[in-house]
């Protein structure tokens, strides 16, 4: 369970890291916090490529970032956008791997929460590591 000051701080990282964004052609950019199960948060913010399909999205670049280091278990998500825009599909699916009951905050710029979920909520009917089971 989330504290309110855990809200709060991860909220706050991913505002940080939506600054940090280099959003050049779509001026949309995007921070995501990720708490990990042992309690550190790792950020992430999109990056645009010139060539658009080989930019990717702030909710992975923390993910990646969290799994390089060892975690594989996360608490809770927030992701910031200008106007409270959700992760797109990609970034659902890799939440997914990690767990479907991590908790998903979505907030403005402004970093008032615009919606709290969990990755099932956002993925109903998630393709996981179960289907692929022998």
């Amino acid at each position: 369970m989330l504290t309110k000051e855990q809200r709060t701080q991860l909220v706050e990282a991913a505002q940080k890291a939506q600054g940090l964004a280099y959003a050049p052609y779509s001026k949309y950019n995007v921070g995501a916090a990720l708490l990990s199960a042992n309690g550190k948060t790792y950020l992430g913010a999109n990056i645009e490529n010139a060539a658009y399909p080989d930019g990717i999205c702030a909710e992975r670049v923390a993910v990646f970032q969290a799994v390089i280091e060892g975690e594989r278990q996360f608490q809770a998500v927030a992701v910031v956008t200008k106007d409270g825009g959700t992760p797109c599909g990609s970034c659902r699916q890799v939440l997914a791997e990690f767990g479907l009951d991590t908790v998903v905050l979505i907030a403005n710029a402004a970093g008032q929460v615009k919606q709290e979920t969990t990755v099932a909520g956002l993925l109903p009917g998630a393709f996981g590591p179960s289907n692929l089971s022998n």
